[in-house]
């Protein structure tokens, strides 16, 4: 593991859901070894979103602040989110989620790399806007 991480939600997502996967396995890993794994406000927010119980919510809650939050004016956020949509729009490529358009320009801001289950991301990073974490087959 080599500098900072920005983890996505839908890592966490399946984290949370026990769900096993080579990204699941780095954030374990992350965690274990005290490695830099940032978090941003949206992605503070699509995890507690999808939650149903009131003692997960708290319980989750909890733990994700325990880890660094990004933090970086809204209006600034915004307009940067802007132009990273914009920039991959006029290269013909349309990202899904504008969420993901927004993670992915506090991945820029911060100098992350996105760990992901996302091909948004993918895509981003295809692009050359972001980079990612990759997994390698043998």
């Amino acid at each position: 593991m080599d500098g900072g991480v920005l983890v996505d939600t839908s890592v966490w997502v399946q984290f949370f859901n026990g769900i096993e996967s080579p990204q699941v396995e780095y954030l374990k890993q992350g965690i274990q070894e005290d490695h830099p794994l940032y978090l941003c406000p949206i992605i503070i927010q699509e995890i507690l979103q999808g939650i149903r119980s009131d003692q997960d919510y708290e319980n989750v809650k909890d733990s994700i602040l325990a880890f660094p939050i990004l933090d970086w004016d809204p209006i600034e956020a915004s307009i940067a989110t802007a132009q990273l949509y914009r920039s991959l729009r006029k290269k013909g490529v349309t990202i899904r989620k504008s969420n993901d358009c927004l993670i992915g320009a506090f991945a820029q801001k911060f100098d992350l790399a996105v760990l992901h289950e996302d091909r948004d991301f993918s895509i981003m990073a295809e692009q050359g806007v972001i980079r990612v974490v990759s997994f390698r087959t043998p």
